[in-house]
């Protein structure tokens, strides 16, 4: 810090201040006493729950790989710049599926997160999003998270400026693995099917595509609006999709 020029400098004015610590999660107590055993917080992401609940799902379904689960509900994130309207709040309605594929190097996952990247942007135009207004932002070194393979956003140009609508991640089994030695219960999947016809216990990996029901709702908005003439005068409107479209 001593090479940082300090903000109070007269001779050398600075915009930095020594460092805080910031809690980006909602803290909250469980119970009418207030004592650190019963402190909880506000999920930040739907996500986690369904990575707790893998081995539940597993054997209550008997599904097989691939299959995916899919939540959707409320997360908070105690932001430190809500802004944009309904675009960035601290609470919110997420909506992730967890896509659990064999494990393996780019040819194994790459075609998954490849599928999911199409049928995402599919999704998103069959409810009426403007593809001219829509983009790919690919997260390459420093901005890749450190447990991720790969991950894609699907960018809407709002008019506030370009931002992330959706990610499409490839996790990995982070996220099983880390919950695996947190709790000490295996969370891995025998298949009994594999394509080489071999027996064979791992923990899956997972593609996770992931979207903001708030943005998304926001999205379809900037899309629908249109501006018309009519005998001179000029309105304006919202053109739906049909598939969105309110039925009178």
């Amino acid at each position: 810090m001593a090479q940082i020029a300090s903000p109070a400098a007269p001779d050398k004015p600075g915009s930095l201040t020594m460092p805080r610590d910031f809690n980006l999660m909602f803290q909250t107590n469980v119970g009418a006493a207030t004592e650190d055993s019963t402190v909880a917080y506000l999920r930040p992401e739907t996500a986690q729950g369904i990575f707790l609940n893998f081995k539940n799902a597993l054997s209550t379904s008997r599904s097989k790989i691939p299959f995916g689960i899919a939540q959707i509900g409320k997360a908070f994130r105690n932001e430190i710049t809500p802004r944009n309207f309904i675009f960035r709040s601290r609470e919110f309605e997420q909506m992730e599926v967890e896509y659990f594929i064999p494990p393996g190097e780019q040819d194994v996952w790459g075609p998954f997160h490849e599928q999911w990247m199409k049928d995402s942007k599919e999704f998103l135009l069959s409810i009426g999003l403007r593809e001219d207004l829509m983009g790919w932002d690919v997260h390459e070194g420093d901005k890749l998270a450190h447990y991720a393979r790969a991950c894609t956003d699907i960018t809407f140009r709002f008019p506030f400026g370009t931002q992330e609508l959706m990610g499409i991640a490839a996790r990995g089994n982070y996220d099983l693995t880390q919950h695996s030695k947190g709790s000490g219960k295996a969370l891995d999947y025998f298949d009994a099917d594999a394509a080489d016809g071999t027996k064979e216990k791992y923990i899956p990996h997972c593609i996770e595509p992931s979207l903001g029901v708030d943005r998304l709702l926001l999205a379809v908005l900037c899309s629908a609006y249109a501006e018309d003439e009519i005998g001179g005068e000029k309105r304006n409107f919202l053109k739906f999709h049909p598939s969105v479209a309110p039925i009178k």
